[in-house]
């Protein structure tokens, strides 16, 4: 994932079309949600422009945001997958349990095709506003336990009750867990 990730925002942001200019991204894996299910996501941290190829000027982004976010969700989709595609052929990928059945080539190339027509989302914030505003993001997934104290309801010795947010359904709050 972090891979796919570092190649679409390099590439696109190298590319002069695009912004044409080196630039860095600080990456960081966030394997849960609100709820706190399983859900994989990098959250990035880009420079609002770049360093053109001779190393002599800032570039500033063409965009109001810093790339093309369509762009970035195509590009990022069929890298992740063709990464995929690859552990999968060299047999690196446990296909067991539920997803015992993608072992099959026939059927994991039937999970890649809906994978491919289905569009990926790539979420943008704008610019922030300096050096602390963009440690205070970084922090909230770098120093952050699943569920803190604050959400925490209940604990009878077996079952732990806690607030979530449901995104699904405009951010309310969800029933406790």
């Amino acid at each position: 994932m972090f891979t796919a990730t570092a190649q679409t925002l390099l590439g696109i942001a190298s590319d002069s079309k695009h912004l044409g200019a080196e630039i860095g991204v600080i990456a960081i894996l966030h394997t849960w949600g609100q709820n706190p299910l399983l859900h994989p996501h990098i959250h990035c941290v880009v420079p609002a422009g770049g360093i053109s190829p001779d190393h002599r000027r800032w570039i500033r982004p063409r965009y109001a945001f810093f790339l093309p976010v369509k762009v970035l969700s195509r590009v990022f989709r069929g890298k992740f997958l063709a990464g995929v595609k690859c552990l999968h052929r060299r047999k690196k990928l446990q296909c067991a349990g539920p997803a015992a059945a993608l072992a099959n080539p026939r059927q994991f190339a039937k999970l890649l095709c809906r994978l491919h027509r289905h569009d990926w989302v790539v979420y943008a914030k704008p610019a922030f506003g300096g050096p602390m505003q963009v440690l205070r993001y970084i922090s909230r997934y770098t120093h952050r336990v699943a569920i803190s104290n604050h959400r925490l309801l209940a604990f009878d010795q077996e079952r732990v009750t806690f607030r979530w947010k449901d995104y699904a359904h405009g951010g309310k709050q969800g029933h406790p867990l």
